[in-house]
């Protein structure tokens, strides 16, 4: 139980409720910074007056629902946390130099543009889904052994119709051995890019995700980019796509560059991951300091 250092002239009184029942009762105390940092424990001391509340929730179902990533309650808690600055959301990318282009505006006009940049921004700011490692697929359809050695080469075979959705297209794989099996989800994804082409998204992964070159963007504070790129490459529940946001997050807290990705669509994933792996404590701190 944590301790308490009496006030000399401070009195607080606390009430609460329970149904119709009256709690109240009177302290002269003041709790200790350290104190408050402490968990609180379950049960109150010997002389002070304990009531629980919550009575509801211990006789009913014993299962409490996890919350996850896209609860809406988890969102705005996280959109909150992630901020809205504009400069940064709109801060001028590389590319080729253009005259500037400047308008003359009456301040209702400015205004309206200040509210459509905010409406741009939230868009921009959308966060990439979180979702768990997708199930590798090992499920093999045939054993032909009269076609082994026939060939030294795998063949692929892709379900090219349009209508079909990437998840439920069908690709299998014949192997030299001759064995027919479906398509692991990285054999899945490099022919889907090569019938289906995504801008950003290349066939073969680039050797920027080896973790010597993450090191290097690393050093040089370019967290967003590999996100950004990452975000492009891969499906959102493959391994790499996982492992690489894991490896940057922890960087960022490793030495406390948590600034980097606020204001951004990556600070929420982050803040989820840290809470999830109970790694909070750091960017809590980060937001007090910056009285956030």
């Amino acid at each position: 139980m944590a301790t308490f250092r009496p006030s000399m002239s401070l009195g607080s009184r606390l009430i609460g409720f329970r149904g119709t029942e009256r709690v109240c009762f009177q302290a002269r105390i003041r709790p200790r910074l350290s104190d408050l940092l402490q968990q609180l424990p379950g049960s109150c001391g010997a002389g002070m007056p304990c009531r629980r509340f919550g009575s509801k929730a211990e006789s009913g179902s014993s299962e409490i629902k996890k919350p996850t990533f896209m609860d809406e309650e988890v969102q705005n808690i996280l959109i909150k946390m992630t901020g809205l600055n504009l400069q940064k959301v709109f801060k001028p990318a590389i590319q080729e130099l253009k005259p500037p282009t400047y308008k003359l505006m009456t301040q209702a006009q400015l205004e309206e543009a200040t509210r459509q940049a905010v409406e741009a921004a939230k868009i921009r700011l959308k966060m990439p889904p979180v979702l768990e490692e997708r199930v590798p697929i090992n499920d093999v359809l045939a054993e032909d052994k009269i076609l082994e050695g026939t060939e030294t080469a795998k063949y692929v075979f892709t379900d090219i119709t349009y209508s079909i959705p990437h998840r439920e297209r069908f690709i299998v794989v014949r192997e030299p051995s001759g064995t027919l099996r479906k398509a692991s989800w990285e054999e899945r994804d490099r022919m889907i890019q090569v019938y289906f082409p995504k801008e950003g998204r290349r066939t073969l992964t680039p050797i920027i995700f080896k973790a010597e070159n993450l090191q290097t963007l690393y050093s040089q504070d370019r967290h967003v980019d590999v996100l950004n790129l990452c975000v492009a490459q891969f499906e959102p529940d493959s391994a790499e796509y996982i492992k690489v946001h894991h490896q940057t997050y922890e960087d960022i807290d490793k030495h406390g560059k948590y600034d980097l990705l606020r204001s951004t669509r990556h600070f929420g994933g982050m803040a989820w991951y840290f809470v999830n792996k109970k790694m909070i404590d750091g960017l809590l701190i980060d937001q007090i300091q910056r009285d956030l």
